[in-house]
């Protein structure tokens, strides 16, 4: 009696019918996972893990409106859209994300003092060329980078997170070339 420890009330009173079958107790188990997995017609409902096959995937378009929104905020739920992290068919190995627009970049804010504290490196290549600059400033100037560099640094650093980077579309105004694809608004 001590092999059948570990089964729930109704698989242990199974258990004791089919004892004297001569079959062993992993096998008396699996016997009773089917029965109770067949439908009306006596099938066995087989159970399989989807994977989805990157010429079936799906991608919609959605535009995102900056203005006022939180960066590190809206980063996390662009790099989840991006990587399909949202969706019942998402595949860790292929890339079953949609594409974003982002609109208003200018308008983005951060909290507390990050705005003149926060610091964006990038290095030209030379001796000496580290070159700092603050938030404060690149959002004057290059406002799309700001939401570039948060999102890649969300996604895998990997082949398939370029290929997820390349539908991410920011731009700093309101206008986008993207209208043809008609993006969905998204509130995020």
């Amino acid at each position: 009696m001590a092999k059948l420890e570990g089964a729930d009330p109704y698989e242990h009173i199974l258990l004791l019918c089919f004892v004297g079958s001569g079959l062993t107790v992993g096998r008396l188990r699996l016997t009773i996972r089917r029965l109770f997995e067949t439908d009306l017609f006596g099938v066995v409902a087989e159970m399989k893990t989807f994977s989805a096959k990157p010429a079936e995937v799906k991608r919609d378009w959605f535009v995102i409106d900056a203005t006022d929104k939180t960066l590190g905020r809206m980063a996390t739920e662009i790099a989840r859209r991006l990587r399909g992290k949202h969706k019942p068919e998402y595949t860790p190995h292929v890339d079953t994300g949609d594409y974003i627009v982002v609109i208003n970049a200018e308008k983005v804010t951060v909290t507390g003092n990050k705005a003149a504290a926060k610091q964006y490196h990038r290095y030209t290549g030379y001796v000496g060329g580290l070159k700092t600059t603050t938030f404060e400033k690149l959002v004057k100037e290059k406002p799309e980078y700001i939401i570039q560099t948060a999102v890649k640094g969300m996604l895998p650093k990997n082949p398939l997170g370029r290929a997820m980077f390349r539908k991410l579309k920011v731009y700093a105004g309101a206008e986008h070339q993207h209208t043809a694809q008609q993006p969905k608004p998204l509130d995020v």
